[in-house]
């Protein structure tokens, strides 16, 4: 009797951090059945996988698709770059649990926070459900293209036991609104939530103005939220922080610590500084600590430099009246034609000069080029101030010459998070660091850092050799299985779920951002192809071939969990 799909003649990268070696994979019931010398042996379809990798599909700890999934259950452009399982509720910004008096403000939350408007998430979504868990359950019905993890948010949660007075810095909650959130947290992970998410980052606010509820929570109840999640799911329950490290560094370090002396995985978002080693070595020896005395304490972090694309999309950086104008043209081609007209060229230079310009920002600011694929100028040679003294010009001039070239397409990134290069890669190299920050579903019209794991194996680990293959590979699966308590995925084994890819190793590449309009109401978004690989499996069916979505959509919302 032969096996459903056996991949053959490739190299197995398999997820542990292990040497690679050649074997054939045999899938059957959405099950790895074999993992070796598989020659002769039947398969009603085989994957060729001569001279290239098979690897396990690749988990993204970080992605804001809670919404997206609702109009678009094939979660692109995650599923574009390997990605099988994608974590969601980030940062404390979910759409449950929630009163139906509440849904509005969620929506416009998310669009605050996270650039989806708010009118796209109200209409693109069933809005079946007031629990977690029955949000999960609607989410299964989408029946997603990838597997799904869910945090439960402190904003839904603070919302609903507060009101408005959740975002205010200066209110902690009373003895019955912490009760309230505890049992909501509670009522959550018992529903099926992976853990606990909250933002700190003094970035994300409400439409008014002022940061997101759960912000300001003081230790009393940010403890009594990681007690509860302990409680209902058990030692490992995650806890996840879009931190403040600017003006509460040690008070957020203390948090990280108790919330794993407590039990709970704690996993935030860091990365490196320009001065200096940029924090690493004071970071290695806090996360060093912590794990060997039994605290699990885990960083995500960009693999590349990111923050933001301007020009002619979405966002032009330059906001005097000329430009408003110009971007409130309907597309880029439009956008592009008008900036052509002399005239219009000249007084649009004039006005940006003299309202000051990049100023510094010329110095992070980047072209991303118009060859096949985009440059992401790792040199550091070719930024916006560099370009201009080159040519003797000034950089608004260089600036809007490039974007008049390129028809409007070519895009600039502005190095605001990983742009410290060698500091960055040190830090991602530390043993208690996952480089994956996709950031999927989040800031879709402003950039895209979803082709992460692409960038990572392609230009940092064959290019640069800032990993080795087996260690970059098992960064963001095995260990990024454990990190969340999955079972049975993240490693190529016998018996373990089926979720793979076969990967032509020496073309993979991030394709350039394309900005397509394809959300409700003609929402517009940022969206990046990859090219390299030739099949992405879920549970045995193949979702993404040759770098295109196949229509199966067999992807699970997964509830439980390794504890202990």
């Amino acid at each position: 009797m032969g096996h459903q799909t056996i991949i053959s003649g490739g190299t197995v990268v398999d997820g542990s951090g292990a040497a690679t070696r050649r074997a054939d994979v045999a899938i059957d019931d959405g099950r790895i059945s074999r993992v070796g010398d598989l020659s002769g042996e039947a398969a009603g379809q085989t994957i060729d996988a001569s001279g290239k990798l098979v690897t396990p599909g690749f988990i993204d700890l970080h992605t804001h698709l809670d919404a997206q999934i609702g109009w678009e259950p094939e979660m692109r452009p995650s599923s574009y770059h390997g990605v099988t399982t994608a974590l969601i509720g980030n940062c404390g910004v979910t759409f449950a649990p929630c009163a139906e008096s509440n849904r509005r403000y969620l929506a416009k939350l998310m669009e605050a926070v996270e650039n989806i408007a708010a009118d796209a998430i109200m209409d693109g979504l069933p809005w079946n459900w007031t629990s977690f868990g029955e949000y999960l359950d609607s989410v299964q019905a989408l029946r997603p293209a990838l597997n799904v993890v869910g945090l439960v948010g402190h904003s839904a949660i603070r919302f609903e036991a507060m009101g408005d007075k959740s975002c205010d810095e200066g209110v902690q909650a009373d003895a019955k609104e912490l009760a309230h959130i505890v049992e909501l947290v509670k009522e959550s992970v018992a529903g099926g939530a992976v853990g606990f998410s909250t933002s700190r980052f003094l970035g994300h606010r409400v439409p008014d103005g002022r940061l997101t509820p759960g912000t300001w929570a003081n230790p009393r109840e940010t403890e009594a939220i990681q007690q509860a999640v302990v409680d209902a799911g058990g030692r490992g329950g995650l806890y996840q922080v879009a931190p403040d490290m600017r003006t509460r560094h040690q008070i957020e370090r203390e948090m990280f610590e108790r919330g794993a002396e407590l039990g709970c995985q704690v996993l935030f978002s860091g990365g490196a500084g320009g001065n200096g080693d940029g924090g690493v070595s004071n970071w290695q020896e806090f996360l060093a600590r912590n794990n060997e005395a039994g605290r699990r304490i885990t960083s995500i972090c960009h693999t590349r430099p990111s923050g933001s694309f301007f020009g002619l999309a979405q966002q032009a950086f330059l906001s005097t009246p000329g430009w408003k104008e110009l971007m409130q043209l309907p597309n880029i081609a439009e956008r592009a034609a008008a900036l052509k007209d002399p005239a219009t060229r000249k007084r649009l230079i004039d006005e940006a000069k003299e309202a000051g310009g990049f100023k510094q920002m010329a110095n992070i600011l980047h072209p991303m080029g118009t060859g096949e694929f985009p440059d992401f100028d790792l040199e550091n040679k070719n930024n916006l101030r560099q370009l201009a003294d080159a040519a003797g010009k000034d950089p608004v001039e260089v600036y809007v010459d490039r974007l008049i070239a390129s028809d409007g397409k070519e895009l600039w990134n502005l190095w605001a998070f990983g742009g410290s290069l060698e500091n960055q890669w040190a830090y991602m190299r530390m043993p208690h660091v996952v480089p994956m920050l996709g950031d999927a579903g989040a800031h879709v019209g402003q950039f895209t850092d979803a082709d992460s794991p692409t960038f990572l194996l392609g230009e940092l680990t064959r290019d640069r050799g800032v990993y080795t293959l087996p260690e970059a590979v098992h960064r963001i699966t095995g260990k990024s299985a454990q990190v969340l308590g999955l079972k049975e995925r993240g490693e190529i084994r016998e018996g373990w779920h089926a979720d793979l890819n076969v990967i032509d190793y020496d073309a993979l590449r991030s394709c350039h951002p394309e900005y397509v309009n394809d959300f409700p109401h003609n929402g517009g978004r940022l969206v990046v192809k990859s090219k390299g690989y030739d099949a992405t499996l879920v549970a045995g069916q193949v979702v993404i071939e040759d770098g295109e979505y196949t229509g199966n959509r067999p992807g699970e919302v997964i509830r439980e969990f390794i504890r202990g």
